[in-house]
């Protein structure tokens, strides 16, 4: 007895209307996956079923092959970098709200300040030791000298007080840590 040779089946075709239909997709979005047209009847193209599975498997591999790796301690994590430049706005935004309330002041602006007080300290304390020896003339010279001594030393501590606002600034930072 002569045996049947089984013919190989031949693959379902479908046109691209109805396998779109089938994958719940639009035309177009089939268009771009660019799958290989397996026959055409007429001006209707068939496609295997077997191509459009290949296809989305070789998608899925290229997107797992050109993913770097999450390890990678150069490559910067996107996530963590938006909500870096999102907080960093948001701070941004809150010291100039501060700055429009008058709530704070640039260091460089209180150096400013403490300049302009001290220069116009400075004249009145230059007369005090003056004007004491005008209403009490009978105080001796000596007591005035000491005096004027102590109010250079007052002068000096204003004049540096402006100078070293920056290194007040530091300490306060570092006390309120």
């Amino acid at each position: 007895m002569a045996r049947i040779q089984p013919s190989p089946p031949e693959p379902v075709l479908l046109s691209k209307t109805d396998l779109c239909k089938s994958l719940e997709i639009s035309t177009q979005a089939f268009d771009k996956w660019d799958v290989p047209v397996h026959s055409k009847r007429g001006r209707v193209c068939l496609y295997k079923m077997a191509d459009v599975v290949g296809n989305r498997l070789a998608n899925e591999r290229k997107k797992t092959i050109t993913k770097p790796d999450e390890d990678d301690p150069d490559k910067p994590d996107m996530d963590y970098e938006r909500w870096r430049l999102i907080r960093a706005q948001a701070v941004g935004q809150e010291i100039k709200n501060e700055k429009d309330l008058k709530e704070v002041v640039e260091v460089n602006f209180a150096t400013f300040v403490l300049n302009r007080i001290a220069a116009q300290i400075a004249p009145v304390l230059d007369q005090i030791h003056i004007r004491v020896k005008r209403k009490f003339p009978d105080i001796p010279e000596r007591t005035i000298d000491a005096i004027k001594a102590e109010v250079i030393k007052s002068q000096n501590t204003a004049a540096d007080l402006a100078e070293g606002i920056e290194g007040l600034l530091d300490e306060y930072i570092g006390r309120a840590d």
